[in-house]
Order: C-alpha cells, then structure tokens, then sequence
C-alpha cells in the first residue's frame, strides 16, 4: 500500500472517534479496536516501510512472523533512546494528522452527517442505493 492509502486508512478507522469530537464533544470506548488499529498503522509506516522522511529509509523493526507467539522475549531494540523518542512522535503526528483529517470532513459534512445519522435511526439499515446518494452530498 503507499503513504496515501494508509493515511487515508487511518482517517477513516478514526471516523467515529472524530464523529464523537464533532458531535458530542467527549468520547466513548467504542473507538478502543480503532485506535489500536492506526496505532499499528502509523508504527509500522514509521518503523517498518520507512515512511518517515526524518527517520531516513530505515527499518526499525522486523516483519513479525505469522507463525503462533512463543515464550521467547521480544528481541532487543536496536536502536538508541532519542530514536525511540523520534518514532513516538512521528507515530503521534500520524494519527493526529488522520485524526485532524477525520474532524475536518465530518465538520464539513455536518449537515449530511445528521441526516444519514436520521436516516438510520428510521430504517436502521442503508442501501447501497442510500449511501451512495448520501455520497453525491459530501463535500470534498
């Protein structure tokens, strides 16, 4: 995948958290799977696929194996502290950035946000046909 399908990715896994910001204000615990998600995102595009320019085209961390945990110890970090502190960062500016991007769509999207948001409380279910008219009325 590149950069801009995982950010876009990222922004959407953290749609309903941002609907929450937007609407409500505060947030619930519905959004714990969402965040662990782009969370394993943006660490892997910053240790992993070396997506992090200030990182240099490095990876910070092996593949892991497909294969069922064992009890050996994680391997050891190769890599110093203030790495560590620029990959927490950089991981933090993702998902903010998804995050702000999220926000800025439902808010300018608002009043097709409340509609859908009717619609579903009426019919519980939309359509393929229902959300594809709801998309003719997004914002881009």
């Amino acid at each position: 995948m590149t950069r801009e399908e995982l950010e876009n990715k990222m922004a959407v896994l953290l749609g309903g958290r941002a609907s929450e910001h937007v609407v409500y204000a505060h947030y619930s615990t519905g959004a714990a799977d969402d965040l662990a998600k782009v969370t394993d995102i943006a660490r892997s595009m910053v240790v992993r696929y070396g997506m992090e320019a200030k990182l240099g085209n490095l990876a910070y961390q092996e593949e892991p194996t497909p294969l069922l945990p064992t009890m050996q110890a994680p391997p050891a970090r190769q890599y110093s502290d203030e790495t560590a502190r620029e990959i927490d960062h950089a991981v933090r500016a993702l998902s903010e950035t998804a995050f702000g991007r999220a926000v800025a769509i439902l808010t300018a999207n608002r009043a097709v946000l409340e509609g859908a948001a009717q619609d579903l409380l009426k019919k519980e279910t939309l359509g393929e046909d229902e959300i594809a008219e709801i998309a003719t009325k997004l914002k881009k």
